[in-house]
């Protein structure tokens, strides 16, 4: 998943800052060192490297620690802070007036995953009650028609095509024209993209530009393609009004940079994310939620987002609400492991809660469920009253629960120290969220 490597690094820096009553030029100039080497290892551009240090820079130096919040935990909320500030602030909405007609226009470079994420949109807007329709004005690559359709047939949208001609405007217009009168009120336009940038894929964008005066232009990026993106990106916000960003293979294995820097480069903020290959795998973008993730303290709205549909909702949200509250047991970590196995992949919830991220980034799906088979044996060979109160758990109560979960002490002192990040991690984000 992108920026787990990141995410460690920045963890790893934190964690140094020494234990004082004030953050020093010494101690800030060291952590900073090591998360401007994270930064750029990670592949974010330097601008937005020298922008995010700046800013933790000039609010830290001799900031004084507020009530009994650690240095550790203050520089944490600075750093969080500038981490939202980077990714855009606040989670954009796409920009449609109710009861009004809509063009959406999305370009990009081919192999962006620009085709699918036509799809994903028209997937999500429908959900919200609006009636979208697609149009295949991408005329070079040669399945881009095809894959359109099938695309639209699986989420039961109409897709206008015209075979017949190579003139991307004569079929966005026409496209427009059908939309109407099938009493749609959307318009998403899949257009031409090339291997790179070139005259004539600008040239035929900026017409089609001019010609429909599109709502929304969106830019699909790649995930996996690093610095390459940014300058894609720049290119095309060169030329075309971009109105957001929708990142590709979120999924992937990438060191996550092109997402942290895109904003910075191109003045407009990530709207969408691809999170797999099928059509419902995408996420809306959350600033204050990444920045969460980012530093260790997991995604819990995002979670409970998740599960809507699949969990008890008011139990969950019970759960949530304890933690940003700083309360957390045992039993409660035992509650998050039995509603995750009933989620999707266990690796990406896992990710999402506080102190996991590390567990997550070292596992894949097979074994993330292995694990919580694992521990939710442990936990439940525990009594009410070690799961309540974990300090009572000494050597002689852990091989009596090792026997009983069929597991080793070791098995069971991992799940402790785990558990322990965790309800450090929470209470952190209780005081932080009272901050905010």
């Amino acid at each position: 998943m992108a920026f787990e490597r990141l995410t460690g690094a920045l963890n790893e820096a934190l964690k140094k800052l020494t234990k004082t009553d004030k953050i020093n030029e010494g101690h800030l100039e060291s952590l900073l060192r090591e998360v401007k080497l994270a930064l750029l290892e990670a592949d974010v551009h330097t601008d937005a490297v020298d922008t995010f240090l700046a800013g933790i820079r000039s609010r830290a130096l001799g900031e004084k620690v507020f009530g009994s919040i650690k240095p550790s935990e203050a520089l944490m909320k600075i750093v969080y802070d500038r981490l939202v500030d980077l990714l855009g602030s606040t989670q954009q909405a796409f920009d449609y007036a109710p009861g009004q007609f809509t063009v959406i226009m999305l370009v990009g470079l081919q192999g962006t995953g620009k085709t699918t994420s036509v799809a994903k949109l028209a997937h999500l807007l429908k959900s919200k009650g609006r009636k979208p329709y697609l149009v295949a004005a991408d005329l070079q690559r040669p399945a881009a028609i095809d894959q359109l359709e099938i695309l639209g047939t699986q989420i039961q949208v109409p897709v206008y095509t015209d075979r017949t001609t190579k003139q991307a405007l004569s079929v966005v217009k026409s496209g427009l024209s059908a939309a109407k009168n099938a009493s749609c009120d959307t318009v998403i336009i899949d257009t031409a993209g090339r291997l790179a940038i070139d005259e004539a894929l600008m040239n035929e964008l900026a017409e089609i530009q001019r010609a429909v005066h599109p709502q929304e232009i969106l830019l699909t990026v790649d995930a996996l393609a690093g610095q390459d993106a940014l300058t894609v990106s720049a290119g095309f916000a060169n030329v075309l009004k971009l109105s957001g960003i929708i990142v590709s293979k979120f999924d992937g294995e990438s060191k996550g940079g092109a997402v942290l820097s895109a904003k910075t480069v191109t003045q407009v903020p990530i709207k969408l994310v691809g999170t797999g290959e099928k059509v419902t795998d995408y996420d809306l973008f959350y600033a204050d939620r990444m920045a969460n993730r980012l530093i260790g303290m997991g995604d819990l709205m995002s979670l409970v987002e998740t599960a809507q549909a699949k969990l008890d909702q008011a139990a969950l949200e019970r759960s949530a609400q304890r933690m940003l509250d700083g309360q957390f047991t045992l039993d409660d970590l035992l509650h998050q492991f039995e509603q995750m196995a009933k989620m999707g992949s266990m690796k990406a919830m896992l990710g999402m809660l506080p102190g996991m991220s590390q567990l997550a980034s070292q596992v894949n799906d097979a074994q993330a469920n292995e694990a919580m088979k694992k521990n939710k044996a442990i936990i439940l060979s525990m009594t009410a009253e070690e799961r309540e109160d974990a300090s009572l758990l000494r050597a002689s109560r852990k091989a009596r629960i090792a026997k009983g979960s069929g597991t080793d002490v070791s098995d069971v002192n991992r799940l402790i120290s785990q558990y322990e990040k965790a309800k450090d991690q929470v209470r952190m984000m209780a005081r932080l969220a009272k901050r905010k």
